[in-house]
Parts: structure tokens; C-alpha cells; sequence
């Protein structure tokens, strides 16, 4: 058995916070990526281009320099702001926010072209069949299209999740105690870089594992009722 040399429940407490940086920039993400995706397909030049700018320049950027943008960034632009109105006190941005907003940021980024992607290919057709009943644009998209741009966007954005999950570790330039942040407070104490750089492997592989097998029940639950069209 590894002996962890007292450092177990941090290295717990780290991988939890794993967990919760990447739901967090998950939810952020895929918020931002649909409202990419409308604003990329939208007949309105000014949020096409607006969408247009958000991808290119979000991944242009590399995530480990996204996170220091919006953390150290962010702070600077919030006290300049707090200076204007009369505020002398510093105000800090919290890591855990930062963190998830920096991640979703760039998760929201490659999202928006999978859901560019999977709203395109559902067949215009049953939009056209939809408008003909007499539905307007709000309940063609909420119970025609993204319903089925769903189904087809899960395989892409599973993949996207599991290099966030990954990207995580990122978020220890900050200063959050998670996985790779804790692991190397150990491994500064202990001197033991494999035994714990190895757990933490462990852990990634583990948590990666999950969600895999979600993402594959996910893409069986979502096509369920196709294959029962095509049986």
C-alpha cells in the first residue's frame, strides 16, 4: 500500500476540486457555445461577426495564458473600475471563479463549432414542417432543432470535456488547491515526486474513465429512438 505519509486527504480534497473546476467550466462552456453557435448562424452580420471574433481570438489563445489573463487580468481591470468611483480597497478576484470562467471560456470556444456543427446538419425539412404547423422560431429551435442538435453535438463535446478535465491542472498557476496544486505541496514535504505525481495520474485516468462511459451512455440514450426509426 502507498504510504501517502499523511497527505491522503488532501490529494481527496484536490481531486474533488478537479471535479468541480471542470462541471464548472463545463456549465460555462456550454452556455457560451450555444450562444456562439446562434450568433455564428445568425442573420445579423454584427453577431456573426461578433461570434466569428470570439472563436478565432479564444483559440488563438492558449488556455494557460487564458487563465492568467483572467485571473491577474481581471483583477487589474476591477480595481482600475473600483478607482474611478472612489474605491481605495483592493478587491480580489476569487480563484475558484476565475478558474472556471478561464476554462469555459475556451471550452465555449470549440463548442460553439460543435454546435455549428450539429445545428447545420439537422435537416432543414422538418424546420421547414415546423414553421408550416405554425410554430414560431423559439419552439422550432427548443423542440425541433436542439433536441437533435444535442444528439448529434455529444460525441464532439465528451471529447472537448475530457481535454478540459485534463486542463484542469491549469488552474494551480493560481494558486486552487486542486489535484496537481495539492500534489506538489506533498511532493515539496515529502520528497516523493513519482509516488504522488503517479497517484494523480491514477486519479486523471480514473475521472477520465467516467466520463467516458458517460459519454457513451449518453450517445446510446440520445440515439435510441433513431435506431428504433431505422430498425
Amino acid at each position: 500500500m502507498l504510504d501517502l505519509q499523511g497527505f491522503g486527504p488532501q490529494i481527496a480534497f484536490g481531486a474533488w476540486m478537479t471535479v468541480q473546476v471542470a462541471v464548472g467550466g463545463l456549465a460555462i462552456g456550454l452556455i457560451l457555445g450555444l450562444m456562439g453557435a446562434a450568433a455564428k448562424l445568425s442573420a445579423n452580420p454584427v453577431l456573426r461577426w461578433t461570434g466569428q471574433g470570439y472563436t478565432t481570438v479564444v483559440r488563438g489563445i492558449p488556455e494557460i495564458l487564458m487563465v492568467l489573463l483572467v485571473y491577474f487580468g481581471g483583477e487589474d481591470i476591477l480595481n482600475r473600475l473600483a478607482e474611478t468611483v472612489g474605491y481605495d480597497g483592493y478587491i480580489e478576484i476569487n480563484v475558484f471563479i476565475a478558474g472556471i470562467t478561464a476554462l469555459g471560456l475556451s471550452f465555449g470556444a470549440y463548442a460553439t463549432e460543435v454546435f455549428r456543427g450539429a445545428i447545420q446538419s439537422v435537416p432543414v425539412g422538418q424546420i421547414e414542417a415546423a414553421t408550416a404547423c405554425g410554430m414560431s422560431s423559439r419552439q422550432v429551435f427548443l423542440r425541433i432543432t436542439l433536441p437533435q442538435a444535442m444528439r448529434l453535438a455529444i460525441p464532439g463535446l465528451g471529447n472537448l470535456f475530457q481535454c478540459l478535465l485534463k486542463d484542469t491542472s491549469l488552474v494551480s498557476l493560481i494558486a486552487l488547491p486542486e489535484l496537481m496544486r495539492n500534489s506538489s505541496i506533498a511532493i515539496s514535504n515529502t520528497r516523493e515526486p513519482f509516488t504522488f505525481y503517479f497517484i494523480a495520474a491514477l486519479i486523471y485516468l480514473a475521472i477520465t474513465c467516467v466520463v467516458l462511459v458517460g459519454q457513451l451512455y449518453g450517445e446510446r440514450w440520445a440515439n435510441k429512438g433513431v435506431r428504433q426509426a431505422n430498425s
